[in-house]
């Protein structure tokens, strides 16, 4: 397995998407290197999250909803706290997605 495809549904794989499917309407590139080019991204966003972030975030909140299904863990978090080092953010309701990293690294 190679990576996760989470980070195509942020805001900059999205836009991504956007541009390689006009690209790809367009005739300048051709489908086949639009899909390398979203596994590519897909490979280094994965890197650069686990190489790179080094933060640390607790969060607490009332478990509304929660799924594993094919090693993926999906919370649905209500009243959800979030404390970094120097911040405190409270949001209504918010998704975590958490994946397997031993998976990933394959």
């Amino acid at each position: 397995m190679g990576s996760y495809e989470l980070y195509r549904k942020s805001s900059i794989g999205m836009s991504l998407t956007d541009a390689l499917d006009e690209l790809v309407t367009n005739g300048t590139i051709s489908p086949l290197l639009a899909v390398k080019v979203l596994m590519q991204f897909d490979k280094s966003m994965n890197e650069a999250l686990q190489q790179k972030v080094k933060s640390k975030t607790t969060f607490k909140g009332h478990l509304h909803t929660y799924r594993f299904c094919d090693n993926v863990w999906t919370f649905i978090l209500e009243n959800a706290l979030f404390k970094t080092d120097n911040e405190i953010q409270q949001v209504e309701r918010v998704k975590i997605v958490a994946c397997d990293a031993k998976i990933i690294s394959r």
